[in-house]
């Protein structure tokens, strides 16, 4: 008999494991298969044995030939024994118990080995009914290595399953011949040579609420199998580098589900017998199971064509429930615009005939690239002017642009057949999946032949684009760099791989852009490839990539390869931005030779220690530098004096006013951690030696001084000749490289550079170093209780930028908006939320007192009536009309007042109307009360819409806003099973630094009584939420104390998920 594991997080089933019975009685075609809801009970009733009665249905007719395998076996005299058994997730032990499968287990990197077992094809039949559903899976497995004396084991990964038969060359195993538990099904001694292999499996999707693998939602059945979502529907390898071809087959209630979709080609379609139907689907090209969907329901499409480069037609189908479809017009337009773009940038088609997007309301993620089937959350699929922001518009045109035509983790190719090993994932999601996010100007708005430059103009703003880049990465990802989860754009190990996608939670109105924490980092390491190369150098990488990689598996290294060989480049040591967590910091000064006209950049980096990676190796950092003159302009730069040797920066013989400088080395800088690993101690090197932590001095051990030499260099110097002035740098233009960068310059040059730099995102850089400089300055003052005084020279800037003609709209309105809280926090040695949001609440109230007539004027000045335009104009004119509102709906007076309720009652669109409404909330009272309430009955019956009332209320810093939102939980509105609510509610409150860290710790117990309730209903949506903790330590005692208690009580709940156990545990052993 074979050892069957039967868990349950259920109270019922905790202490139980049952051995279930191998019956060789022959099956009984008459009979239903046992449902869930039985099987519990049974157990219940008797927990010694169990036994499930299951058999098959008759008489199944199977239109296309080649599935006829998949039919369920037939009464005949020769009826193979019958094996039924469960996999469910296994109970966890209690505190202080060891659970019967063992503690979650941290996969590394360094561990990984090619598989035993390949396969090549894979034909799959769905049986979609409301109360089970049935899988067959029939597999071709080729052995690894061909001519083996002898088979290694196959084994398969299966979570939350019933096993109902397997086959091996169409003979049933016996009892004997394979083992199950609750994570994985193997075959001890399979065939030699290419096998077939047949399972059958039993899945409840009804029950699914985790929303992975198979699981029906308002509905509908909807799959999402990245990353490891797969093994929730079949038993099978499911890893990137198991690559198949696949045919499926879905079969389902017509009236229920007139709608059967699948990747690739549909084949054949048709009617059953009893009111069902079915529908097959065949992608010719291989691909991990990862990039796997199903989708059935009742839906209706928005078509379309696009023309390919060589002529041939490409059927374009948005999929909704029908009263949505007339929000999809905007979709529509993206995903040609993307498709235009594959092959405008990378001279690559859409290999298949049909491409379908369906928008789901219940979705972990914000879009899933699977093969010609892209499934996305509604939030970045509908789109109306009515219901629908700017950013939700400019959402659904980036994320519908790097999503379509992908096929995975190597996006922005179109022919969909490269793909990433284990551990390559997370730097391949993030690096090309951004490229059109990192270039929003290259979508043309009318598919014509039109100039990427030129329609930058005409569509967007490059500089803003990217200082939301910037912002996001600040935000998100520095924190998380300096945390506990750490990890590199290719992490080296991992407990549950979905974490690493996410381990901040986000904000409703922030979360399709950061969801993947990893994505965006991934994006900065592509752009420097960019940076270092060009436009035509980094497009020659990718020819060349394609080339040698179609078809095939590839890692980071390949990708690197690529661009190197392409460009016979010398990147040095580039692929440590691969393997070293943490966000280095760069410190520059600068000094100039007035008698030798020369100006000189010396750099040195420090890469700060990170959870077990306590030394690191200087970087190879392209930093992107331009001098200023004293009249502002930009000096012509010809040549550079580095590593002893001239090197020229003319560009076919004009000289450059930007260059990039390669800083490659590092220097130690006043106390740099070293570690002696022959006796475990940890160091420190000063100029007078090494130290221990309490500062004693330690003799140099040999073993000391090599390791330190990986982390400090030489002091690296670049110096400019022929400079006839002392000039302003303008240093890290664009941002070229995602560290933190420190600089001698002073206030005065900041200032200069505000006012004059030509490079837009360093202009908006000065202006946000300043208020930080200043925000840091008054929170100082604050905590030692003296009177707060903003500088009149702040203010006087501020004005000149708000009333600059001249500027960008758009670009004034991120001017003019401060640095968030948590931004500044993240500067401080030990946050202070009190304090930061009282010191930035001063400003804004004081720029809004001193400036009121002139935000006035702004807001009178930027007014529309015109029917609503998604183009850079108007959503220019909106974004700063909507930021000046922000600031005099601060001040308690009523002509503000009246201004914002008139703005709210005459806006014509929902980017005009919520910033109204979001203006007339910052302050409690009757017209927060009434506004609130009058939303709220005019778009209750659209979801996206509450979802943003839901946020907007959990977001305010009010005073004791928890307990609104405890009150919010019980709204008839709100759904703990769907992701959108949670992060627009819970994920919505931890963004108010002052109520989330609230010093009494309510802000914390809320958040752990959350965690502790999603995860038993969605692990992935708890783990992002449980993160908002993980940096517990940057805060003062008192809230340490608090935050921890949280985490060790979510650590003490029994049947934790190894997704909040990975986040929760690291927390604390930090």
């Amino acid at each position: 008999m074979a050892r069957l594991v039967l868990p349950s997080k259920g109270p019922a089933l905790c202490k139980t494991n049952i051995l279930g019975l191998v019956s060789s009685s022959p099956i009984q075609a008459s009979c239903r298969v046992s449902s869930h809801h039985h099987l519990v009970k049974g157990l219940v009733r008797n927990r010694r044995f169990l036994g499930l009665e299951a058999a098959y249905r008759k008489n199944f007719r199977f239109p296309y030939p080649s599935l006829y395998f998949l039919s369920l076996p037939q009464r005949s005299k020769e009826v193979p024994r019958r094996f039924i058994c469960s996999v469910a997730t296994e109970p966890l032990a209690k505190e202080g118990q060891d659970s019967k499968m063992g503690a979650p287990k941290e996969i590394f990197l360094k561990d990984y080995k090619k598989p035993d077992y390949y396969f090549d094809t894979v034909e799959l039949k769905f049986l979609l009914d409301e109360d089970y559903t049935h899988v067959f899976s029939k597999i071709e497995v080729i052995p690894g290595v061909e001519g083996s004396s002898s088979s290694p084991p196959l084994v398969l990964d299966g979570r939350d399953l019933k096993l109902i038969s397997v086959k091996a060359n169409g003979k049933e195993l016996d009892e004997g011949e394979f083992r199950v538990d609750s994570r994985r099904l193997t075959i001890p001694s399979p065939p030699s040579g290419t096998f077939m292999l047949e399972i059958v499996t039993e899945i409840y999707p009804q029950n699914n609420t985790s929303l992975e693998g198979l699981y029906r939602s308002s509905g509908n059945f909807c799959t999402q199998c990245e990353a490891e979502g797969f093994r929730k529907i079949t038993f099978y390898q499911d890893r990137p580098d198991i690559m198949a071809k696949y045919t499926v087959r879905i079969e389902g209630d017509k009236s229920k589900y007139p709608v059967l979709l699948s990747n690739g080609n549909l084949i054949d379609q048709g009617d059953l017998e009893g009111g069902r139907h079915f529908a097959v689907w065949e992608d010719p090209f291989k691909k991990p199971s990862y990039l796997f969907a199903l989708v059935a329901g009742k839906l209706e499409s928005r078509d379309d064509t696009f023309v390919t480069r060589s002529g041939r037609k490409v059927s374009l189908r948005i999929w909704t429930p029908p009263e949505d479809l007339p929000k999809t017009a905007h979709a529509m337009y993206s995903l040609k615009a993307a498709m235009k773009w594959d092959e405008d940038v990378f001279g690559l088609e859409y290999d298949l005939d049909l491409f379908n997007v369906v928008a789901v309301p219940d979705f972990n993620m914000g879009a899933m690239e699977n093969k010609s089937l892209n499934i996305f959350n509604s939030k970045l699929v509908l789109a109306s002017p009515e219901t629908a922001t700017d950013v939700d518009y400019a959402a659904i045109l980036g994320v519908i642009g790097h999503e379509s035509n992908m096929p995975g983790l190597v996006p922005a190719q179109s022919e969909g057949r490269t793909y990433c090993l284990p551990g390559s994932g997370m730097y391949l999601v993030g690096t090309l999946i951004c490229l059109r996010s990192l270039r929003p100007d290259l979508f043309p708005p009318f598919l014509n032949d039109l100039h990427v430059q030129e329609f930058s103009s005409d569509m967007g703003s490059r500089t803003v684009k990217r200082i939301a880049d910037v912002s996001k990465l600040r935000t998100y990802q520095f924190p998380q760099d300096a945390g506990p989860m750490a990890h590199p754009v290719r992490p080296h190990s991992y407990i549950k791989v979905t974490v690493h996608y996410s381990s901040t939670p986000s904000l409703y109105g922030q979360f399709l852009y950061s969801v993947f924490a990893g994505l965006q980092q991934g994006a900065e390491v592509v752009r420097m490839y960019k940076t270092l190369l060009g436009s035509q150098g980094f497009r020659k990488g990718m020819d060349l990539y394609f080339k040698r990689h179609d078809g095939q598996a590839v890692t980071c290294e390949d990708f690197f390869a690529a661009m190197r060989d392409a460009n016979g480049a010398n990147f040095a040591n580039f692929l440590l931005w691969y393997s070293q967590a943490g966000t280095p910091v760069v410190r520059v000064t600068s000094s100039y030779n007035a008698e030798a006209k020369t100006f000189s950049l010396k750099f040195n980096q420090e890469v700060p220690p990170t959870p077990g990676q306590p030394v690191k190796e200087p970087m190879f950092i392209p930093v992107a530098v331009g001098l200023l003159d004293s009249h502002g302009k930009d000096m012509p730069l010809s040549s550079v004096y580095h590593n002893g040797k001239l090197e020229s920066m003319a560009t076919d013989g004009q000289p450059a006013t930007t260059t990039v400088l390669r800083v490659t080395k590092a220097v130690p800088m006043g106390l740099v951690p070293a570690f002696d690993g022959n006796v475990g101690l940890m160091m420190w090197l000063s100029e007078s030696g090494f130290l221990d932590n309490n500062g004693a001095s330690l003799p140099i051990y040999e073993c000391q001084v090599s390791r330190m030499c990986l982390s400090c260099g030489k002091e690296e110097e670049f110096v400019f000749s022929g400079v006839p002035e002392k000039p302003v740098p303008s240093l890290l233009r664009g941002f070229s490289a995602p560290i933190r960068l420190e600089s001698d310059l002073s206030d005065s040059d900041l200032f200069f550079l505000l006012a004059h730099d030509s490079d837009e995102f360093n202009r908006w850089e000065a202006g946000q170093l300043l208020a930080r400089k200043l925000m840091l300055s008054l929170v100082a003052d604050f905590q030692q209780n003296k009177p707060l005084v903003l500088n009149p020279k702040y203010v006087d800037g501020f004005r000149s930028i708000l009333l600059d003609k001249s500027l960008d709209k758009e670009f004034t309105s991120k001017a003019i908006t401060l640095p968030g809280e948590g931004e500044v926090m993240d500067l401080m040695e030990v946050a202070d939320p009190d304090a930061v949001h009282a010191v930035r609440t001063f400003i804004q109230k004081q720029l809004a007192s001193q400036l009121k007539a002139e935000f006035i004027r702004t807001v009178e000045e930027n007014r529309s009536s015109e029917q609503y335009e998604f183009n850079h104009h108007s959503m220019a004119r909106r974004a700063l009309k909507n930021a000046s509102l922000a600031y005099l709906g601060l001040l308690d007076d009523p002509e503000c007042t009246e201004l914002a309720l008139y703005e709210y009652r005459t806006a014509t669109n929902m980017t005009d109307q919520f910033a109204a409404l979001a203006a007339i909330t910052q302050n409690p009272g009757k017209n927060r009360d009434e506004v609130l309430a009058d939303f709220y009955n005019k778009w209750q019956h659209d979801f996206l819409v509450v979802n943003k009332w839901f946020a907007l209320q959990a977001m305010s810093d009010i005073p004791g806003n928890v307990e609104n939102v405890r009150k919010l939980l019980n709204h008839p509105a709100f759904d703990m099973r769907n992701p959108n609510k949670v992060y627009s509610l819970v994920g919505g409150f931890c963004g108010s630094p002052v109520n989330f860290h609230a010093k009494d710790g309510s802000g914390y117990n809320f958040l752990g009584e959350m965690v502790v309730q999603l995860d038993k209903i969605n692990p992935q949506v708890a783990s992002r939420m449980v993160s908002a903790l993980s940096r517990w330590r940057r805060y003062d005692e008192t809230r340490q104390s608090l935050a921890k208690a949280q985490l060790e009580m979510i650590m003490a709940t029994n049947g934790l998920s190894e997704n909040v156990f990975e986040i929760a545990s690291k927390s604390l052993a930090a």
